[in-house]
């Protein structure tokens, strides 16, 4: 079953991919700055990412912001195909 979403004038669903972009120690976690993983809730797209890479990332992963297409998601929250997921772990400074 898909979730249709809207962003803009096209409709989006949560069957397809997603692209996944690490930054920093989530990057470092992962093996890889950036990959392609099945798009679905912020929750699914998050344990698929835990079963790629391993318990090391899910600790990272417990302290990072997911944004996806710039607008920060969790839970059930739709990571429809097309966007563009960043994996942000805190940063200091500021």
């Amino acid at each position: 079953m898909t979730t249709p979403t809207t962003t803009g004038a096209t409709a989006r669903t949560t069957s397809g991919t997603v692209t996944v972009r690490y930054f920093a120690a989530a990057a470092e976690a992962a093996g890889t700055s950036t990959e392609q993983t099945p798009a679905g809730t912020a929750d699914a797209v998050r344990a698929a990412l835990v079963a790629a890479h391993g318990a090391g990332l899910e600790r990272v992963l417990a302290r990072c912001a997911l944004l996806a297409d710039g607008v920060r998601v969790a839970g059930e929250d739709p990571v429809p195909a097309g966007a563009t997921l960043d994996v942000l772990p805190p940063f200091a400074g500021g």
